[in-house]
C-alpha cells in the first residue's frame, strides 16, 4: 500500500501495531490496512472490543477528572497511544491550564502525532520510550524538565499492561515507578482481563495479537489487584472499567462484558 505523508519511513506499515489497532477501535484515522484487518479479526473473536475500547477511554477521562479534582497537576501517561479526542492533557488542562502532562509511547506513529498535536503547548510533551524500561522513562530529560517528582504525580498505565508479559515482570516495573513517586501520587491502571471469558475467546484474542509486535497477556482481577502493591485502592477497587465511578448507573450496565478491568490507587506516606 502507499505510505501516507504522516507515517514515518522507519515503521513497517504491513505489520499490525497495537497502538494503531486501538486507534481503529476508537474511530481514529491513523491506521493501516494491516491494523484494520487485525482489529477486525479481534472484533470477530470479541465483538464488544470497539465498545470496550471506548469504555476504557471513558474510564481514563473519569479518572483524570477525579485526580484533577483531588489537586493533581502532574500526569505521566505511559503507553499513551495515538492521540484521539479526550487525551489526558485536554482533560487536565481544561480544568487547570497549568497542568503538566508527559506522554510516553514506544510506537513512532503515536509519538509523531503527539508531537504534532502538542506543538506550542509548553505544559505537555511526548517521549518515545517503553514501559519495560521505567528507569529510562524516569531519567529522560523531558520528564525531568516538566515533572517535579518530589511532588505528587498521577501515573497512567491504561490499556497497555496486557502487552507486557509475565516474563517482563510487570510488578517489578510498577514498583520501580512507585518508588520514584512522592506520597500523595496516584496509579491509574487498566488492562484486558479474561475473567468471565470462555477459553475459545481467550485463545482467539491471543492468536490475533500474536500477529503484532505485542502479544496479549490477559490477567485476572486478583492478578491486577496485586499490581497495586504499595498503593491504597480507591473505591470501588479493581472492577470492570464501566463500573469505576460511572457518570450514570446506566453506563455501568453489562459491565461483565467489558474486557478491561481497572482501578486507581493512592500512594500513602
Amino acid at each position: 500500500m502507499q505510505r501516507p505523508d504522516w507515517a514515518p519511513d522507519t515503521i513497517d506499515i504491513e505489520r499490525p501495531s497495537v497502538a494503531r489497532m486501538y486507534d481503529y477501535y476508537l474511530g481514529g484515522s491513523h491506521n493501516f490496512a494491516a491494523d484494520r484487518a487485525a482489529a477486525q479479526a479481534m472484533v470477530a473473536a470479541v465483538p464488544e472490543a470497539p465498545l470496550m475500547a471506548q469504555a476504557n477511554r471513558a474510564f481514563l477521562r473519569r479518572a483524570v477528572h477525579h485526580l484533577a479534582d483531588a489537586g493533581i497537576r502532574q500526569f505521566l501517561d505511559i503507553g499513551s497511544g495515538i492521540p484521539t479526542v479526550g487525551n489526558v492533557h485536554e482533560i487536565a488542562q481544561q480544568l487547570d491550564p497549568q497542568s503538566r502532562v508527559v506522554y510516553v509511547d514506544v510506537d513512532p506513529v503515536a509519538v509523531a502525532h503527539s508531537r504534532e498535536i502538542l506543538a506550542g503547548n509548553e505544559q505537555a510533551v511526548v517521549v518515545q520510550e517503553d514501559l519495560r524500561n521505567p528507569e529510562a522513562i524516569l531519567a529522560h530529560p523531558d520528564v525531568r524538565k516538566l515533572l517535579d517528582l518530589s511532588q505528587p504525580v498521577a501515573v497512567m498505565v491504561v490499556a497497555v499492561l496486557h502487552f507486557v508479559s509475565d516474563d517482563d515482570r510487570p510488578a517489578e516495573l510498577l514498583r520501580t515507578l512507585r518508588d520514584a513517586l512522592a506520597p500523595g501520587s496516584f496509579l491509574v491502571l487498566s488492562q484486558a482481563s479474561d475473567d468471565g471469558r470462555s477459553e475459545d475467546e481467550r485463545a482467539e484474542a491471543e492468536r490475533v495479537y500474536r500477529r503484532t509486535d505485542n502479544p496479549l497477556s490477559v490477567r485476572s482481577r486478583a492478578e491486577l489487584t496485586a499490581l497495586f502493591d504499595g498503593f491504597e485502592l480507591l473505591d470501588p477497587g479493581v472492577v470492570w472499567v464501566p463500573q469505576w465511578r460511572p457518570d450514570t448507573p446506566e453506563s455501568a450496565e453489562d459491565a461483565e462484558r467489558a474486557v478491561f478491568m481497572g482501578g486507581v490507587g493512592r500512594l500513602g506516606g
